[in-house]
Order: structure tokens, then C-alpha cells, then sequence
């Protein structure tokens, strides 16, 4: 009994020996340094994990999260509205869904709101009629308009991939009402045409000379006659 525990105490010094060989063959250090700095790594190690929950712990906040988080509402439809009526659907007000317009058709993008609501990428797109900006990938304030008048070919072109995307993606719920400016030709019409009148006094009598051009007449001769008496 006693041969085999010499015989393991044996064995023990020999590994301890091989060990220290080895630290001082690979890391250049003695043992106690490299002893000591291996217990400061775990130390270290254990108080940053402490800082951050588990993945467990991860997954129940999560869950706990969720129920708090609403849902989205179903699309409604507005129907026919006005660029103006369309802004106060912009995302500023959390009760009202999040719109916005391609070539006259209304969306609701809603479900996008880290895109197009306040604070994300696209938001001065929503509560606007943008095809000519999303035709341009513009985002200056003279191209947030639906007028496409005057684009290129391949900003068409762009335009119809945005309108395809929007298409199979959103539900369309309403479309802006179209404005007819007023020509100026239209609005002073009426006050260039003559009046009936100013047309009658511009004509010519039909029944010959006026009545003072005949008194006139008939007074020249006994004047003449006056003359030679």
C-alpha cells in the first residue's frame, strides 16, 4: 500500500515537472507568473459576464416585452383626399395610420414605420405623394411631389419598380385628388368678350345721315341765298 502512494506522489512530481516545463517552454514565463495572470483573465472574465444578463435571462425580458408591444391595426380605407389632408398622415400622430403616395395611389406603410416614420431613412416621404423624389432617389424638398413631368426614362423606369414594390407589399387605401389650375385665359374670359352694347353703338345707322346732318344741310342753301340778296 505504501509502494503505491509513493509510487503516485512519484508520478505527481513528474507531471508538475513536465507542466512547468512546458509554461516556461511556450509562454516564456515562470510558473507562479503564469499562474497568477491566468487567475486575474478568469477573475476578469467572471465580473464583465456579472454586467450582462444571460441568454436566458435575454429570452424572458424579450417575452416580457412582447405583450406590451401593439399590434398593428388593419388598413382602412380613406378614399379620395387632397395633398393637404394627406399630410396628417405622416407618422407624427401614433393614432393615424402611415401613408404615403405613388403616382396618385395611397398606401398604408404602416408596417415599414422604422423606414418611413419619424426618425427613420425615408420619413420625409410619408404623408406625401413622392414619386418624383423616389423617381430621382432625391430627397431635397422641390422633389417631394407627384409631378413626374420632365423625367428621363430610367427614372421612370425606377419610378414603376418603387410603384411594383408598393404594389405586393402595402394595401392601397385611397388616392389623391387630382387639382386643375385655372387658366388665365379661362379666369378673364368673360371680361374680354364686348358688350352687346358697345357693338350696337359702334355700328353704322342704316337709315342714312343723322337728323342734325340734315338740319345742317337744310340750313346751308338759304344761308347762300341770303348772301346774294
Amino acid at each position: 500500500m505504501q509502494s503505491v502512494v509513493q509510487q503516485a506522489e512519484k508520478m505527481g512530481l513528474e507531471l508538475w515537472e513536465t507542466l512547468k516545463e512546458a509554461i516556461v517552454a511556450y509562454t516564456g514565463l515562470s510558473p507562479p507568473t503564469f499562474f497568477t495572470l491566468l487567475a486575474l483573465i478568469l477573475a476578469l472574465y467572471y465580473a464583465v459576464s456579472g454586467l450582462f444578463p444571460s441568454s436566458g435571462h435575454r429570452h424572458a425580458a424579450s417575452r416580457d416585452f412582447e405583450p406590451q408591444m401593439e399590434p398593428l391595426r388593419p388598413p382602412v380605407q380613406i378614399g379620395e383626399v387632397t395633398e393637404d389632408e394627406l399630410k396628417a398622415y405622416d407618422g407624427s400622430d401614433p393614432e393615424k395610420p402611415l401613408l404615403m403616395a405613388i403616382q396618385g395611389q395611397i398606401y398604408d406603410v404602416s408596417q415599414s414605420r422604422m423606414f418611413y416614420g419619424p426618425g427613420g431613412p425615408y420619413a420625409l416621404f410619408a404623408g406625401k405623394d413622392a414619386s418624383r423624389a423616389l423617381a430621382k432617389m432625391s430627397f431635397e424638398e422641390k422633389d417631394l411631389t407627384g409631378d413626374i413631368s420632365g423625367l428621363s426614362p430610367f427614372e421612370l423606369e425606377a419610378l414603376q419598380d418603387w410603384e411594383y414594390k408598393f404594389i405586393g407589399k402595402y394595401v392601397k387605401v385611397g388616392t389623391v385628388k387630382s387639382t386643375v389650375p385655372v387658366t388665365e385665359q379661362e379666369s378673364t374670359g368673360e371680361a374680354s368678350e364686348s358688350t352687346p352694347h358697345d357693338a350696337e353703338s359702334s355700328k353704322p345707322t342704316e337709315d342714312g345721315p343723322s337728323e342734325s346732318a340734315a338740319v345742317k344741310n337744310d340750313e346751308t342753301p338759304s344761308k347762300v341765298d341770303a348772301d346774294k340778296e
